[in-house]
């Protein structure tokens, strides 16, 4: 099948296209990745596409010691190849390099990925996890908005009419963390079926573990809730089966072994 028709802009500014995307029927597109093949089945029929990946206004990387900044069109592939700061461990670089595969990593961006808001997506679990912050645009002024609650649903976020995400602020964890991160896949580059990332960060006081490919936003259990034993639990509300949710908690378990491993490394 191929697109509806629809109109194509490419702004040169974010005031252009977050005036574009205020009209009805406008969707933006980040590296179009995953827009792509939904306009191709039709489940998307936007009446105008926005493209953001151009904006230089969404482009660089800021690294302040405590966190570093990612402008939202950084592509997967970048991250991957270490041509943009990394968090200690390579931390992200491990991540990027796990997501589909390498043509999707070298067209999709961070921004894009967050904005699609795909439950299964690697980046709204893993960014999760690490207390990450959406910086958002209007002409009216911006907003910090945490991660853990930036999406609402499946493919649905806080975002307004002309909003537009411009970067990802991800705080520096402190010396002695300990990470991990484990995904069950059918076969390498698809989607995953459960999915955990945990952060056990004393320094700053964060045990955090974040469940995805829920069919829903992440799920976030912090401080003695963020147990594997806790999982199967906190998703009986989420719709998922008992066998599902026994995966869950397996892969859970998984990623809480490899954090503690980590963080007893960092101490050593």
């Amino acid at each position: 099948m191929k697109p509806v028709d629809f109109a194509f802009d490419q702004p040169a500014t974010l005031a252009q296209a977050s005036t574009m995307l205020a009209t009805e029927g406008a969707r933006a597109m980040g590296g179009g990745q995953s827009l792509g093949p939904m306009l191709n089945f039709r489940v998307a029929r936007p009446a105008r596409i926005v493209a953001l990946h151009g904006l230089a206004e969404c482009q660089g990387v800021e690294d302040a010691g405590d966190a570093l900044t990612l402008g939202a069109s950084t592509p997967h592939a970048a991250i991957e190849d270490g041509r943009t700061p990394d968090l200690p461990g390579g931390i992200l670089s491990r991540i990027a390099a796990n997501i589909a595969y390498r043509a999707v990593r070298t067209r999709g961006t961070m921004g894009g990925s967050l904005c699609h808001a795909d439950p299964g997506a690697d980046w709204l679990c893993t960014l999760g996890a690490l207390g990450a912050l959406v910086l958002t645009w209007t002409p009216r002024g911006g907003r910090m908005v945490p991660l853990s609650g930036f999406v609402t649903g499946a493919f649905r976020t806080v975002l307004q009419p002309g909003e537009i995400v411009q970067a990802i602020r991800i705080p520096r964890p402190g010396a002695d963390f300990g990470w991990g991160y484990v995904k069950a896949c059918r076969k390498p580059g698809e989607f995953a079926h459960a999915m955990c990332a945990v952060l056990l960060d004393p320094t700053h006081g964060v045990r955090r573990m974040v469940i995805g490919a829920t069919g829903g936003p992440p799920v976030v259990l912090e401080g003695d809730r963020a147990d594997p034993a806790a999982v199967e639990g906190a998703l009986e509300g989420a719709g998922l089966g008992p066998v599902e949710r026994r995966m869950q908690a397996v892969i859970a378990g998984r990623a809480m072994e490899q954090a503690m491993q980590a963080h007893r490394g960092t101490r050593a």
